[in-house]
């Protein structure tokens, strides 16, 4: 017999036209069986993640989404699909990454767009020269992505502050 696991999973009493405003869970084992942990909610975080706001898991799916496989209006992936696309191999109107594909513009090792391109390889209408330099750098997105590419260090930091704060309880006190 299995021993019961112990799965994180909450769910705010708060619900919008009948979806909780926040869904957080976590997988379990059953019968020797992984279950993937799927969330719905406005906010939903887990291995599985539907978000109409905002999803982060391994799949995500939500207005702004990040994990590993990501759709979104926002998509922060490995492989990423949204209007706003950034990530390894992202495709989108507007993308930055390894292998940028876009509609309008992008910019990534690998680039292509119909309009501007910035990269190693850059295949569009204006690729890897003034005006295309000029239509990337005057976008917000192409201004945040740089701004997150250049700071992503302190996203780690943050990945481990809860085990940090884990660590420091006292004997006896409850843990996160």
């Amino acid at each position: 017999m299995d021993k019961k696991e112990e799965v994180m999973e909450y769910t705010s009493k708060i619900n919008l036209f009948s979806v909780p405003l926040i869904h957080i869970t976590t997988g379990k084992s059953e019968n020797g069986v992984w279950k993937r942990g799927i969330a719905r909610g406005w906010i939903a975080v887990g291995d599985i993640a539907f978000g109409i706001l905002f999803s982060c898991g391994g799949v995500a799916i939500g207005g702004f989404s990040i994990g590993g496989l990501s759709l979104g209006i926002v998509a922060i992936a490995g492989f990423g699909v949204g209007v706003f696309a950034l990530g390894g191999l992202v495709l989108g109107v507007y993308a930055i990454g390894g292998a940028a594909i876009a509609l309008h513009a992008s910019v990534g090792g690998f680039a292509a767009a119909s309009k501007y391109a910035i990269g190693g390889l850059a295949i569009a209408e204006q690729a890897n020269n003034a005006l295309a330099e000029s239509a990337i750098k005057g976008s917000c997105f192409f201004k945040a992505g740089e701004f997150l590419m250049k700071h992503s260090r302190w996203g780690l930091v943050l990945l481990f502050l809860p085990i940090v704060l884990n660590i420091r309880k006292k004997p006896g006190e409850k843990k996160l």
